[in-house]
């Protein structure tokens, strides 16, 4: 299905936002040797914000090679590996390619797509562009996360084979354009909401953003008769 090209990881920093002192996990390093990769993290990793980055169903920051051609002509600069805060960067899962709820057999690991990534300001701070993590959400390049099912050692070139395909077929493609731009399509969202896999996050939003659009078309409805 796809394979690793580079392990990235890294501790957090405290950087200057603002004029705030703000922590950070998104500066990573690329490592060359074999990573042991536990439920939450691969070991020597670590998120400073755990309320919106990290946690179970976000162990694994994972970013398509193919998009770096993209954004280093938009950003005008060579990019390193781990240049968007991602664990690892891999080839030929672009996001229009994996659907959550997919799981692979990686290294030793065996792990499953939860939700696409949400890039938040931090990725706004690291190249000093305010409108870069809007410019991710536009494009569809955000990248994904995995979860952990079986916990192991994974190798800087390890292969990334595809175990089990979600019958739901959702698309991180897919999940990312209902999510940001066809933000009413309520069939689209109960398609959505039906992947067992969802991060609870990502389940949270569509619950509710489903519950209030049928709540108003209850009350417009009620208000005619």
């Amino acid at each position: 299905m796809g394979e690793v090209i580079s392990i990235n990881i890294g501790k957090p920093v405290k950087v200057e936002y603002k004029g705030k002192e703000l922590e950070t996990g998104i500066y990573k390093s690329q490592v060359k040797e074999p990573v042991y990769l536990s439920k939450l993290n691969f070991i020597g990793d670590g998120q400073a914000d755990l309320v919106h980055h990290g946690g179970i169903d976000k162990a694994v920051c994972v970013y398509p090679y193919e998009h770096y051609t993209y954004w280093e002509k938009d950003l005008e600069r060579k990019l390193d590996f781990g240049a968007f805060g991602e664990n690892i960067t891999v080839k030929g899962m672009m996001e229009a390619d994996v659907s959550i709820g997919d799981i692979f057999q990686m290294g030793e690991a065996v792990v499953q797509i939860t939700q696409p990534r949400q890039p938040c300001f931090k990725l706004a701070k690291r190249y000093d562009l305010t409108d870069l993590p809007l410019k991710f959400q536009n494009t569809g390049y955000t990248g994904y996360y995995f979860k952990v099912l079986e916990e192991g050692l994974v190798n800087p070139d390890s292969m990334i084979n595809l175990i089990e395909r979600d019958p739901k077929n959702v698309t991180v493609q897919f999940a990312n354009e209902i999510m940001h731009h066809d933000k009413k399509n309520l069939e689209a969202i109960e398609k959505i909401l039906i992947v067992d896999a969802l991060s609870s996050s990502w389940r949270n939003t569509f619950t509710k953003r489903l519950h209030g659009k049928k709540e108003n078309t209850k009350e417009r409805l009620e208000g005619k008769n």
